[in-house]
């Protein structure tokens, strides 16, 4: 099939390359400009120096217009195939190739719909994350699901663990699903709305530690933080601190969230959770930090004694 290849970043890259390496011919790639926004900046593996290298066509857009419009109608693809593309697609274009648009969404739909799916998975304790090629339609990743695949989440996996694993699906997922289509499968299954979730980009407030979340919420948020995302951060003393890693404290503790409290293990244990004064909590046991001057130091080194309070505003 003649394929226009529609993506952005690593995502868009892998699906790229398993294209180039497909019996498909692909004949345009549709790039967004490089971008300075922090989450953009990681895994930016670039779209247009891979297509470029190939000799296929590139069009950089931010988003859609009449001009791009008119492009691929002359270039009269089959299929677009897209990932990470970041802007909205309207019906002109995702309806143009006879077999519609096929989209790559690191997520099992119909959950986690959106941005940064993998990093909203982790924290909200996920059994599985994965990818899914779907069918585009009118509304944001919920056309019918061609081909899904999945994998588990660990205890101790970080975000980065899951994004190599899942990024490791997209050539296959990509593959076989349009094997599907242009065996002349028309017919895929349609998603249980009912079971829709969809999530925001994510943004320094995503970060910012909550003393009041449950300590098992906090540790999963440290790790969905992993280089080389922006870390998880708080304040200690007017200063802000990033927490670099975190496990869940063997003893319970009671009292106010936010309190430096007592030193268990190779950590020291922040009291968490909005009932915290119950006494029935485990609490966060920081185990390194990073300091605004960059200095990364076991946190039993950094609090040199207990007391205070972190807090998640100066």
């Amino acid at each position: 099939m003649r394929v226009v290849m529609f993506g952005y970043q690593t995502w868009g890259h892998r699906t790229l390359q398993a294209l180039l390496d497909s019996e498909h011919d692909v004949v345009t790639v549709v790039t967004h400009p490089r971008s300075e926004h922090a989450y953009e900046k990681i895994w930016s593996d670039s779209v247009a120096d891979l297509a470029e290298k190939h000799g296929v066509p590139v069009i950089i857009r931010n988003r859609p217009d009449d001009e791009l419009v008119d492009q691929l109608r002359e270039v009269a693809p089959d299929i677009i195939v897209a990932n990470n593309w970041r802007t909205w697609m309207p019906p002109e274009i995702f309806t143009l190739p006879v077999h519609g648009t096929l989209n790559i969404h690191d997520s099992l739909l119909p959950a986690y719909a959106g941005f940064s799916p993998l990093i909203w998975a982790l924290i909200n304790g996920e059994p599985e994350v994965g990818v899914t090629a779907h069918m585009m339609d009118e509304e944001l990743d919920a056309g019918d699901i061609v081909v899904q695949r999945a994998v588990p989440v660990g205890p101790a996996d970080t975000a980065t663990d899951l994004f190599h694993r899942t990024v490791d699906l997209i050539a296959p997922v990509t593959v076989e699903a349009l094997g599907l289509i242009a065996s002349g499968q028309k017919e895929f299954t349609p998603q249980d709305r009912s079971k829709a979730s969809f999530f925001h980009k994510r943004a320094e407030e995503d970060i910012r530690i909550d003393w009041n979340w449950p300590a098992e919420d906090l540790e999963r948020l440290v790790r969905a933080q992993s280089a080389p995302y922006p870390a998880a951060f708080t304040y200690h003393r007017g200063r802000r601190i990033e927490v670099v890693s975190a496990v869940v404290s063997e003893g319970r503790y009671g009292g106010t969230p936010g309190r430096v409290f007592y030193r268990e293990g190779d950590g020291v244990v922040i009291v968490a959770g909005a009932d915290a004064r119950t006494g029935r909590n485990h609490g966060l046991a920081i185990t390194r930090v990073r300091t605004e001057d960059g200095r990364e130091l076991p946190a039993t080194e950094y609090f040199t004694s207990m007391g205070g309070y972190l807090t998640g505003r100066p």
